[in-house]
């Protein structure tokens, strides 16, 4: 890795990453240590590992891949959040719908953005949070306006994002370490909220307005 040079204010930001795909993630790391100004000091394959990495390794910025293996980007921002405060997190993600942005922001997320954004663009937004600021994509923020506020309760959408593959009653409730019943008593309810006659039509309508 290239000696990084620090910015006009002698400042280098430590970056850690998280994706479970190798190839983006060593495509990030690349891009960003381009930058003078940035060193990316870890990168994680799980959210489990950013966790440890993060512990470790102190960084100033985590740049987090929303859905991975184990936990997921938002709840490992959290979890970062709770150790390392000093340490602020960035959504990167192919999956932008409003109501993960939402979830991102109650979790302490400084920025959200999709895997489409320009590598200079996750380099300003890794010097903005790093500044204290935030940065949510333009278009992004707009669905999330449009998209209004979920009926759902966070387990309700838990339970129905977990039907959303088509999975079976018994395979949801391993997914979302349930009893049968009370599963079906919350897919039950979140499609009564969202006046679907199932829980597929109830998974459709969820994700059409980006609740889950």
């Amino acid at each position: 890795m290239p000696a990084q040079r620090p910015d006009k204010d002698g400042i280098v930001i430590r970056v850690l990453l998280a994706d479970d795909e190798n190839l983006i993630r060593s495509a990030l790391a690349t891009m960003l240590d381009l930058e003078d100004d940035i060193e990316i000091v870890g990168e994680a394959e799980s959210g489990e590992q950013a966790l440890s990495d993060a512990a470790t390794l102190s960084p100033d910025v985590a740049v987090l891949d929303l859905q991975m293996g184990g936990i997921d980007g938002i709840e490992t921002a959290q979890k970062i959040a709770e150790t390392l405060p000093t340490c602020a997190s960035i959504i990167v993600t192919s999956h932008g719908r409003p109501g993960y942005l939402k979830k991102a922001l109650e979790a302490g997320v400084r920025g959200f953005l999709p895997k489409t954004t320009s590598a200079a663009t996750l380099a300003e937004v890794v010097r903005t949070v790093h500044g204290g600021g935030r940065y949510v994509d333009p278009t992004l923020a707009a669905e999330a306006i449009g998209a209004g506020d979920s009926p759902l309760t966070p387990r309700e959408a838990d339970v129905l994002e977990f039907a959303a593959d088509g999975a079976s009653i018994a395979e949801i409730a391993q997914r979302a370490h349930l009893s049968p019943g009370t599963t079906r008593n919350y897919l039950s309810s979140a499609a009564a909220k969202l006046g679907a006659a199932n829980r597929h039509e109830a998974c459709a309508l969820a994700r059409r307005h980006g609740w889950i």
